[in-house]
């Protein structure tokens, strides 16, 4: 997972192209009917065949019974399965047995301790993704708000730990924020729309140019 970029939420056969021809490495779809970037089964299935052999395909979902998984998974066939709930490391590890594809597990942080929950998924999902925890209000989504923590918490983290970094990553953050913490990946959704759930081609464009050159000199 070195190095790779993500958009997530695409939800149009015109954004997820801009998405692709931009270079994205992988490509996340949505199944969370509250979210604005929420896709039917049918339309995920379109874009999981636009997308198909060019980009890894991402289907996101929030703590999912057996049957939701099972519906997402015919209709888009990912490569991987993103799981931004409350779930916990049995149930994902029951998940990534069923599904027998790899699974992400996204962890809110907002403070120190917050690293500590990283630890019981640690060895039963393939990738993790630290996202910023969303707000407290009810009407507020597991992710894609918009908002970003304090990267310097990561600075006690494990190196050995492989993840993927998003929550209030914009084109003009993220190579402040690769330099900053050295993820593996990173993952972009709010900050590049122009509005909820509308993607802007100019913006994915320049999250990924920012991203590949904060990469590059990350190696030097």
């Amino acid at each position: 997972m070195d190095n790779l970029v993500k958009i997530c939420g695409l939800s149009t056969p015109e954004t997820l192209d801009a998405a692709l021809a931009a270079g994205a490495d992988m490509v996340g779809f949505v199944r969370f009917p509250r979210s604005p970037r929420h896709v039917s089964l049918d339309l995920g299935h379109r874009l999981s065949l636009q997308a198909r052999g060019r980009a890894q395909r991402v289907v996101l979902l929030v703590d999912p019974a057996d049957e939701a998984i099972a519906q997402a998974i015919e209709a888009l066939n990912p490569d991987l399965i993103q799981l931004h709930g409350h779930e916990s490391p049995e149930r994902v590890a029951e998940i990534r047995a069923m599904v027998r594809r790899p699974v992400m597990k996204a962890v809110g942080i907002e403070q120190a301790s917050d690293l500590q929950a990283l630890r019981p998924y640690a060895g039963g999902v393939d990738h993790i993704l630290l996202d910023a925890k969303p707000p407290r209000t009810a009407e507020a989504l597991p992710g894609g708000n918009g908002i970003s923590f304090d990267w310097r918490l990561l600075d006690g983290l494990d190196r050995k730990v492989s993840f993927m970094l998003s929550g209030g990553l914009t084109p003009d953050n993220v190579a402040e924020a690769i330099r900053l913490t050295k993820p593996r990946a990173v993952d972009v959704s709010s900050g590049v729309e122009s509005g909820p759930g509308l993607k802007d081609p100019a913006r994915i464009e320049a999250f990924i140019r920012a991203a590949r050159s904060a990469f590059a000199a990350a190696h030097h």
